[in-house]
């Protein structure tokens, strides 16, 4: 692949989930591919735990209070590989088209925070799950781990992809610079915090396009006032569940590449021109030129948990760099 030639469509998705149905979310999403493919979109990215939606109530109820909706997200959670991820990649081998979905993974007991990157043959590449679920998230998801710190070579380039937060983790990013992400696709909740979230989520998705010297595709959810009604009726509360919107493509120079969305549903799209990539590295490549691996390096425990065994200590030395996959020659 010649970066310096390729350009590439991407889309980011702002709408809102059908908080009764995952079957009616996932109509949404097939929808949104089938409207991205029409306007020749080849990657396309959807909001934090899209599928069946993300988990509003427990920001706004207090922790005894949440028992009957946990378990009824339970019951709409998306199993791994299953129905829903099936419709998808058809959808996605349908259209060409390299699809980042965020859904509530049920794995038996436990519910978790995942990733899911579909290539444009429909092939799930990765399947990640959130390493620390934020303060109230913590009541709902599981713990994931390093192993899915891990860049997916798609047919729209090197993809990798962070949840939320986990953009405030500098090792979480710099794990997925080291394998020299093109395109960095990040998913947010929305309709949460209110405006100054929505101003957190323009810095950080900035940021990280200049340190990286990739693309951002960034992707957050959106909630009706109807929605917001259902979820608490309590006013005060409601103020809780709106803004922080910020649906956006960075370029690499930390540049918006089109209007950004924060409110009402809509679809960001622009084309991603590769020799963006080399141009910003050119002056600063932070896994590169730019690094001092004799001085500072980064080791990773990228080994899956195991629930059935003991986990056995990692085996890291400092001078070692050990990251994901085959490219740890990028700081050596």
């Amino acid at each position: 692949m010649t970066t310096h030639q390729q350009v590439v469509r991407a889309a980011a998705v702002q709408i809102a989930p059908d908080l009764r149905s995952l079957d009616g979310t996932l109509a949404k999403v097939l929808d949104a591919m089938d409207e991205a493919a029409a306007r020749g979109v080849e990657l396309i990215v959807f909001p934090e735990t899209f599928l069946p939606y993300y988990p509003y109530f427990s920001f706004v109820y207090p922790a005894v209070a949440c028992g009957a909706e946990h378990l009824r997200l339970y019951d709409e959670a998306v199993v791994v590989p299953g129905p829903v991820t099936d419709a998808v990649a058809a959808r996605a081998r349908k259209h060409s088209m390299v699809v980042v979905l965020g859904v509530n993974e049920r794995d038996y007991g436990s519910l978790y925070n995942t990733q899911l990157i579909f290539d444009a043959d429909g092939q799930l590449l990765l399947k990640r799950r959130k390493i620390t679920p934020t303060y109230h998230e913590r009541m709902i998801w599981g713990q994931g781990d390093a192993a899915g710190l891990t860049v997916a070579a798609t047919a729209a380039g090197r993809v990798g992809a962070l949840a939320c937060w986990e953009h405030y983790n500098p090792l979480a990013r710099y794990a997925l610079m080291t394998q020299h992400e093109q395109i960095h696709c990040s998913q947010f909740p929305g309709s949460l915090v209110g405006p100054v979230f929505a101003d957190q989520i323009e810095v950080t998705i900035r940021h990280h396009a200049l340190e990286s010297g990739c693309f951002v595709v960034n992707a957050t959810g959106w909630l009706t006032d109807e929605q917001i009604e259902s979820i608490t009726p309590d006013e005060k509360l409601q103020q809780a569940l709106r803004g922080g919107c910020n649906t956006a493509i960075i370029s690499p120079e930390g540049k918006h590449l089109a209007a950004p969305l924060t409110s009402g549903e809509g679809m960001v799209v622009a084309d991603l021109d590769f020799a963006l990539i080399t141009k910003r590295k050119r002056m600063m490549d932070s896994v590169g030129h730019y690094a001092r691996p004799e001085l500072l390096s980064l080791a990773i425990n990228d080994q899956p948990a195991q629930y059935r065994q003991p986990l056995a200590a990692p085996a890291l030395t400092s001078a070692a760099v050990l990251v994901p996959g085959d490219h740890d020659e990028c700081l050596n």
